[in-house]
């Protein structure tokens, strides 16, 4: 007893003088050094500036100039190039697998080597899966037996066929912000609640009878939860957009493989709506949780303002990405993927998309900002929204419902494609296209928010 009572002041005077900070002031929740967020992989680091948003020409469209307005953006990440076949059927095969363990499970119950065993797990837990265990797929994806019954829900022709791609669908759940950011649903912290007769607005989801089904309703707004809305999506692209996008063409052969053969891996993805552009993102920012386990922020779709300023890479006057005011260099050669003359595709090298990469990137280390294909940006598209938006961070959000009418499903479009003239490769022209609509012309690249200045 004697030795505890002298050791325990030394012991607690010790711990005071360890740790460096002062008794009983305000120091912080945390302590450490400083955080830096490591360079996501693909990703470049597009640093925070101003610019002078909007056309640097007349507009194509009623030959009305655009509204400049001058506008800063804080730092982000940004892939430096289109999200490729090959990293959209990361996505898709994850998908697939996810349907295909579930099914293995339900068939053998909890106890499944396909399933994670805890402790702590109980009955009416959902079962983790177990990632390690190779599912069983057989020759060339075809399920032997047993395991062809099991997983026949995946395949046509009772799972001796080929894949059926309508089944492979992603549920997932987001915050709708623009609901929560309405005046009538500002929180009260005075009482600790939020308004009375406050409510929200969403979607809501479900299958039945193998088919989804979607609902806009309207719901109290009593707890912070009541703002997130579940979603459910078809992953698959929807390849028929190169017979649909062109009338009398032939294209069938992009038909046929633009998505699956491995020749075309590097080459964007297209046929995606903006929608399964928003599942992708959050998809991508689960992985990286998973398997990091680290904060960061999540993966989205990049602004209109985010996307323009990132192509002009740090000129804020340039007409095109590379700085110039024509579409050739000194040397007459094409500086983009896109179509110089009426049905004379060829002559930049391409016809229709080539692999990303194949051009000289910006002064910010990104490719491909015109040309190839254009990007889907998370902005809904407004003739005036520059006459609204803020010049700080502007964004011209919504996120349309079902039931809304098309004029509010439109999101903007930037950058111009293989299929079109030099006009709309410009860093401040601006098209749209409804976020329900897949386009063999149309196809994205992700964002995610920089921690820190």
């Amino acid at each position: 007893m004697k030795v505890t009572k002298v050791l325990l002041p030394v012991v607690l005077l010790l711990g005071m003088v360890a740790c460096g900070t002062p008794a009983g002031e305000l120091v912080g929740a945390s302590s450490g050094a400083g955080f830096i967020e490591a360079n996501p992989f693909g990703m470049v680091l597009v640093r925070k500036g101003s610019f002078l948003m909007g056309s640097n020409s007349q507009s194509a469209i009623f030959g009305q100039a655009d509204n400049n307005v001058m506008v800063t953006v804080n730092a982000f990440w940004m892939d430096d190039t289109e999200i490729t076949n090959s990293e959209y059927r990361q996505f898709v095969n994850w998908v697939r697998d996810s349907i295909a363990y579930s099914l293995l499970i339900a068939e053998e119950g909890a106890d499944s080597e396909f399933a994670l065993q805890s402790k702590y797990q109980s009955d009416d837990e959902k079962v983790l899966i177990n990632w390690r265990k190779p599912i069983p797929w057989g020759n060339r994806f075809i399920p032997d037996e047993p395991m062809a019954e099991i997983l026949s829900p995946l395949f046509y022709d009772e799972g001796r066929g080929n894949l059926k791609t309508t089944v492979l669908r992603y549920n997932y759940t987001w915050k709708n912000i623009d609901e929560a950011v309405k005046t009538a649903n500002q929180f009260d912290v005075a009482r600790g609640r939020y308004p009375k007769g406050a409510t929200v607005r969403v979607d809501s989801f479900w299958v039945e009878n193998d088919e989804i089904y979607c609902e806009t309703i309207e719901r109290p707004l009593l707890q912070p939860s009541d703002i997130v809305t579940n979603g459910i999506i078809c992953v698959y692209p929807d390849t028929m957009v190169w017979a649909r996008d062109f009338e009398y063409a032939y294209n069938d052969p992009l038909l046929h493989s633009y998505f699956s053969a491995p020749g075309y891996a590097e080459y964007p993805v297209v046929g995606v709506t903006w929608e399964q552009a928003h599942a992708f993102c959050h998809w991508r920012t689960q992985l990286l949780r998973s398997q990091q386990h680290v904060m960061v922020n999540s993966y989205r779709l990049p602004t209109e303002a985010e996307w323009e300023y990132a192509a002009r890479g740090g000129r804020s006057m340039a007409m095109y990405p590379w700085g110039d005011r024509y579409a050739r260099d000194a040397e007459g050669c094409y500086m983009a993927n896109f179509k110089p003359y009426r049905g004379s595709y060829h002559n930049d090298t391409g016809v229709a998309t080539l692999p990303v990469g194949q051009f000289q990137p910006n002064d910010f280390g990104l490719y491909d900002m015109a040309g190839n294909v254009a990007e889907g940006t998370a902005s809904a598209y407004s003739t005036s929204s520059n006459m609204s938006i803020h010049d700080l961070n502007p964004e011209f959000p919504y996120m349309a419902r079902k039931e809304d009418p098309n004029t509010l499903k439109r999101k903007v479009i930037k950058g111009g494609s293989w299929k079109d003239i030099s006009y709309y490769l410009q860093c401040g022209v601006r098209t749209y296209e409804y976020q329900y609509e897949g386009r063999s012309y149309i196809g994205f690249r992700c964002v995610r928010s920089y921690m820190g200045q």
